[in-house]
């Protein structure tokens, strides 16, 4: 399997998924600009990952940068392109539905102050959104756009890749 990396890819997260594909027997890959998404098997053109280091990651693209992520997605339905969201986020998110169970450590974390003379704990931030208001995004933009989630821990990134590039039958029409 060929598959293309894009040269967008964060330097460190890139080097840490290509020492897994080189523990792979079969796998070449190279470095090249892709239209959507940042991996993407030569074998089929119209399905891609875009690979998310965690919720948080992928929290922040839902909210604070909600056209520029919406706009690719609208480019790659455009386009014909299945787009798969590969979270890193570890055991505990293993599928789409454990996301409304998720607790926003932007949300969550306490912080015990001081004030007139008394201990008061408050939380970090109270617009932070949830587990439960991320899962309803998520859901909207699977429906809305043909996107589909996965998850996985840091060390199987590389394996999850070539095993959903190397899927038949994966990319749809649109």
């Amino acid at each position: 399997m060929q598959i293309q990396v894009d040269t967008r890819e964060h330097k460190k997260e890139w080097e840490r998924v290509q020492k897994q594909f080189d523990k792979i027997e079969d796998i070449q890959y190279f470095r090249s600009k892709l239209y959507v998404g940042d991996y993407q098997s030569l074998d089929n053109p119209r399905l891609v990952i875009d690979r998310k280091k965690d919720l948080q990651e992928l929290c922040g693209n839902v909210t604070q940068q909600h056209e520029r992520f919406k706009a690719e997605l609208i480019r790659a339905m455009q386009a014909g392109i299945q787009v798969v969201i590969l979270v890193e986020h570890g055991t505990d998110i293993n599928c789409l539905e454990d996301v409304y169970f998720w607790e926003n450590p932007r949300k969550h974390r306490i912080i015990w102050r001081t004030i007139s003379g008394q201990k008061a704990k408050t939380v970090i931030s109270e617009r932070a959104v949830d587990g439960k208001q991320l899962y309803k995004s998520l859901c909207t933009i699977r429906d809305r756009y043909n996107v589909r989630f996965e998850f996985c821990s840091k060390k199987e990134t590389g394996k999850e890749i070539i095993r959903i590039l190397g899927e038949e039958g994966n990319a749809k029409t649109l």
